[in-house]
């Protein structure tokens, strides 16, 4: 089904521009609260829906500048309908989970970009069992914004809005006891990088509380520097910072702290396949994996998917977005997945990513071992891999990879890697992006099949700009 407002993980835009306006928050409210007005689901008795005193909303975001704008409009809508809404102020994403699922809600509101410039802002939106919301439901939400005439509440029916103090506590505690118990901090040096985003104040105290020497950077957001060269999308400050102290390991959380990215007391990087591998083999010995098998995406690394295997376990890839890898979770009882960029679901614990829930697996792997990070949290060495985004005009993001030039070149580029690689083309699901990838275990051969992809998508669509990663 063709899509005009969600993404691969809601909605998300440039703030202040179509689709992210403050009339658009009001429909899309309205639209998601009437998609769950008053039917709340007793699965825990009859497993029958039963209808509720008062709708209630929880919304949360990040420390953006828009989301002083984004946020009184959700809320605005939601008491037009009849909705009661709880303001819990700038949380991690899987906070705002956590809470919806812990006040009964009907329904989670988070307001960010995630890993985005301040500019973007997004609308990521969590049903009463705080998970994210199907494509059937977001395309039922999209059908009500625009083909429906939203429903209003009499006057004596308006929602009303209040705001929770404590949201920070619960959330602490709440991180804290999936902690081993027994277990301490005491003695470790960490450097812990929040990007200025929604987890400055509740990251550095769970590492305080549970015994860690805390370094805390990225605390001090001011609405625009969120992000910015900090967190999870720009490693080099945490690993700067992890040598500058001599600590012993350094944590980088994202914008709305729902991946995490991992530097070693050597300032190497530690990705999110690395992270995945160290809690699954951590797991396994502990006899805690519900099942010999966990989920990632087609992002992951082949060399993970040959170390899970030497262990046993079965790599599963899911398209990108850590939805997808939670819908297969919850669909085949795996209670571990993630992906390759930070987002890491443990199911025992939430319903989401969680980079600062994935950070104390890694101490508690860490602590256990009572080694170095660098000897815990390195267990194979990926394959060469290489990734170019091909921006493109988008009203070309529709036909450009079924342009015969574009097919042919993506052909000859599977020919060139046989069974010794493999290629992923696909589009983004928040910007105007062609994600070209290709991995295997000659460096020069996956540079030349990238390489000339991305020509070939040039030649038909004249793209603004190309960045790479590798």
């Amino acid at each position: 089904m063709e899509r005009k407002l969600f993404g691969t993980d809601g909605i998300r835009g440039t703030a202040n521009r179509d689709p992210m306006t403050a009339e658009m928050a009001l429909k899309v409210a309205v639209a998601a609260g009437s998609q769950f007005l008053n039917h709340r689901t007793n699965g825990h008795t009859t497993g029958k829906t039963v209808r509720a005193k008062r709708p209630l909303a929880v919304i949360g975001k990040d420390t953006r500048l828009s989301g002083y704008m984004l946020e009184p409009a959700m809320t605005a809508g939601f008491a037009s309908i009849g909705m009661d809404v709880i303001l819990v102020g700038p949380l991690p994403t899987p906070a705002v989970a956590m809470l919806t699922r812990t006040f009964r809600a009907d329904l989670g509101i988070m307001l960010s970009a995630s890993h985005n410039p301040f500019e973007d802002n997004g609308i990521k939106i969590f049903g009463p069992d705080g998970f994210k919301l199907s494509d059937r439901v977001e395309h039922e939400i999209e059908r009500a914004v625009f083909d429906r005439i939203p429903p209003r509440a009499a006057p004596k029916e308006l929602g009303r809005v209040r705001r929770l103090d404590d949201s920070h506590g619960r959330y602490i505690e709440f991180v804290k006891a999936t902690f081993p118990r027994g277990k301490r901090l005491d003695g470790l040096k960490v450097v812990i990088d929040c990007a200025n985003g929604a987890a400055y104040r509740v990251a550095p105290l769970v590492l305080a509380e549970l015994g860690a020497e805390v370094i805390p950077i990225g605390i001090e957001p001011n609405g625009f520097n969120i992000n910015d060269n900090c967190g999870a999308v720009f490693p080099r400050k945490i690993q700067a910072a992890v040598l500058e102290h001599n600590a012993d390991i350094g944590l980088a959380l994202d914008g709305d702290a729902d991946r995490l990215i991992v530097a070693d007391e050597k300032g190497a990087v530690v990705d999110g396949d690395q992270i995945i591998a160290l809690i699954a083999k951590s797991w396994l010995q502990q006899d805690h994996l519900a099942t010999s098998q966990v989920v990632t995406t087609v992002m992951s690394n082949l060399g993970l998917e040959r170390y899970l295997g030497d262990l046993g376990i079965e790599l599963i890839r899911m398209p990108v977005g850590d939805r997808y890898v939670v819908e297969r979770m919850r669909s085949d009882g795996i209670n571990l997945g993630g992906e390759q960029s930070g987002h890491i679901v443990m199911s025992d614990y939430g319903t989401t990513g969680d980079g600062l829930m994935a950070a104390l697996q890694v101490l508690a792997a860490k602590v256990e071992a009572d080694e170095p990070t660098s000897a815990v949290a390195n267990l194979f060495t990926p394959l060469p891999q290489l990734l170019k985004n091909v921006r493109v005009a988008p009203e070309a993001m529709s036909r450009v990879l079924e342009e015969d030039s574009v097919v042919s070149a993506i052909a000859e580029a599977e020919a060139s890697l046989g069974a010794a690689g493999r290629i992923l083309i696909r589009k983004s699901g928040t910007e105007p992006l062609i994600r070209v990838m290709a991995e295997g275990e000659n460096r020069s051969l996956i540079h030349d099949v990238v390489d000339g992809i991305v020509a070939a998508i040039a030649a038909v669509n004249t793209p603004r700009d190309t960045k790479a990663a590798s």
